[in-house]
């Protein structure tokens, strides 16, 4: 889906991006996390084609979004952290005049400005003008704008700004449906509680390098409200991951050989039914307890051991 290849941008004195090569997977949701002045938003501007980087390139799927902006924008949707709006103009109108923009056909607007002002819950208030909206409104109107033309790939920059709890409980479930419909979606924000609640991968930079950029789930977290759980037998197991692996219902996680770390569904239930699954296959289950990482401890722990690790050494020649 996209595409990040060896990409360099400075601004003078500073390297903010070095080297950066990435690729997000389509349906993804990326939680793009980090300490402030890592790149994350420089990242965003370069690949929604707003900078020119000094080297390196940005495909969304074959398109190089720097040879070919305007069409790289009719694919794409991003919210940068400061954004305006039209204050004069009604939310639909805004949003009329977004759809126009984005070349959707005239016929198509009204359904298109009425179906993405019910995702963002501002359908009531399409009469109302922009510069009269409070904060958590106006970012739902421009989360709108961003998301009304179906684009592939979708940017945002702190969404979350502004937004009381029930709407931002609200975005979680706009951005989990985006996608499952195939979107690629790419979050940043400081709020890694948020985050954790959609995300399927996290990509941390520091000093404008990748740090690390994986799945969730290869990294024990939390996501899409399901749960890791830690199994203990009752003595060492031979053979222990293919034996899990064979039992209807069971996603290994990690194995040792006497115990395991496996995916669950946090529905008590749909858990009773697979340890039963578990006991049935004649493994001497011994006991169990939910193993929980948040995104925050596993950004902090990463972190830490970034910052834990030596220096490269550097060779010096005779003085």
């Amino acid at each position: 889906m996209l595409r990040v290849e060896n990409l360099v941008f400075d601004y003078p004195g500073h390297r903010a991006l070095d080297d950066v090569t990435l690729t997000l997977g389509q349906g993804t949701i990326t939680a793009l996390v980090g300490p402030n002045g890592a790149g994350k938003s420089t990242l965003m501007r370069v690949c929604a084609a707003l900078d020119q980087p000094f080297s390196g390139q940005v495909h969304l799927d074959d398109l190089d979004v720097h040879a070919d902006p305007r069409g790289a924008h009719r694919r794409m949707g991003f919210l940068p952290d400061f954004f305006g709006l039209y204050d004069d103009l009604t939310v639909a109108q805004c949003l009329h005049y977004r759809a126009a923009s984005q070349g959707v056909p005239s016929a198509l607007r009204k359904s298109v400005v009425e179906t993405v002002a019910e995702r963002l819950e501002i359908a009531d208030r399409l009469g109302q003008k922009a510069g009269t909206l409070s904060r958590g409104l106006r970012q739902r109107l421009a989360i709108a704008q961003a998301v009304l033309h179906e684009p592939k790939f979708l940017m945002l920059d702190e969404p979350a700004a502004g937004l009381d709890p029930s709407a931002r409980i609200g975005l979680s479930g706009v951005l989990r449906a985006l996608a499952r419909g195939g979107m690629t979606v790419l979050v940043s924000s400081h709020i890694l509680a948020e985050l954790e609640d959609y995300s399927t991968h996290i990509l941390m930079l520091k000093q404008g390098r990748v740090v690390d950029h994986a799945p969730l789930i290869t990294m024990g977290a939390v996501t899409g409200r399901r749960i890791e759980i830690r199994l203990d037998f009752a003595h060492v197991v031979p053979d222990l991951r293919r034996r899990l692996a064979g039992v209807p219902g069971v996603e290994v996680i990690s194995c040792g050989i006497d115990e395991a770390i496996v995916m669950s569904d946090p529905d008590p239930a749909e858990r009773a039914i697979m340890l039963a699954a578990v006991l049935a296959a004649g493994l001497p289950l011994a006991s169990f307890a939910p193993e929980r990482r948040s995104l925050q401890d596993i950004y902090l722990a990463r972190m830490k051991a970034v910052a834990e690790r030596p220096p490269p050494l550097r060779l010096v020649g005779p003085s």
